[in-house]
């Protein structure tokens, strides 16, 4: 079985001490595809480092976290600005609102996904959307901005069956992670009605890992234990959850790449 990690943040200097044994276990199991989305302009250069050395597997995006905007947001998104001009990402992102830890800065986190959604669209790029506590103050801005062509992921999709749908609506896929193994996490009343069609699977790594591993550090190699537990709520086989979210991750982030293309391409080590 081949998969796809659509998010995963394989650079952080908690994974740096065993960086490439971490990816060698990602790729033994099946975990060929890695999509790293950026946080600020300060984790450019680690992300890139891995994207030179793993070339065939490891895959940046360009984007401002907004756990990462601050009132002086315009040095950060003229960085994404200006990467965006000069090579292939995958995708802009991760950007999107967070009101988990500070309500304070909504103003300026709302800006800067206008900005990021504008140049998504200049770049013919997918969104990677980051939601927590913030899924209205999100949707509304890309409702407000679809115009048919703006796609992507709302990334570690955790809401209700009316936000999963609204999400579809939008045509944007959910990103599926550790969250879905949780025993409260919610998802189980999610899954059973959302297509294979509308998914990506994901780890968020280092963090929110599934279970067995909840608490512990993430990564790529965990992928198919989410891909099992999708499987279990949408009454499907696991080969089937693993040929379905690849492809649709290959489809959404691929064709922005050179040797990742819309199709089941295997990474080469």
């Amino acid at each position: 079985m081949i998969f796809s990690d659509s998010h995963a943040h394989v650079y952080s200097p908690q994974l740096k001490p065993d960086q490439e044994e971490l990816l060698q276990r990602a790729y033994e199991g099946g975990v060929e595809t890695i999509f790293m989305p950026n946080i600020d302009h300060e984790s450019i250069d680690a992300m890139l480092e891995v994207e030179a050395k793993y070339p065939t597997q490891c895959f940046a995006m360009m984007g401002l976290h907004p756990c990462h905007v601050t009132r002086n947001l315009e040095r950060e998104l003229y960085e994404v600005e200006d990467w965006l001009s000069r090579r292939p990402f995958a995708a802009v992102g991760e950007c999107g609102i967070d009101l988990h830890w500070d309500k304070t800065l909504l103003a300026e986190q709302q800006e800067a996904l206008r900005v990021q959604v504008a140049l998504a669209k200049k770049h013919r790029l997918p969104l990677v959307l980051h939601t927590r506590e913030a899924f209205r103050e999100t949707a509304d801005i890309i409702t407000q901005a679809q115009d048919g062509t703006l796609r992507g992921v709302f990334h570690c999709f955790s809401g209700t069956p009316a936000e999963a749908e609204e999400v579809i609506q939008l045509g944007f896929k959910l990103g599926i992670g550790g969250v879905a193994t949780f025993k409260n996490g919610g998802l189980d009343k999610v899954l059973p009605g959302v297509g294979l069609a509308h998914l990506l699977l994901e780890t968020d790594c280092p963090y929110l890992a599934p279970v067995p591993y909840r608490g512990k550090r993430n990564e790529p190699a965990y992928v198919p234990l989410v891909a099992r537990r999708v499987a279990e709520l949408l009454g499907v086989s696991v080969e089937e959850v693993a040929e379905a979210t690849t492809r649709n991750t290959l489809a959404l982030f691929g064709e922005n790449q050179n040797d990742v293309g819309a199709g089941l391409v295997p990474a080469r080590r």
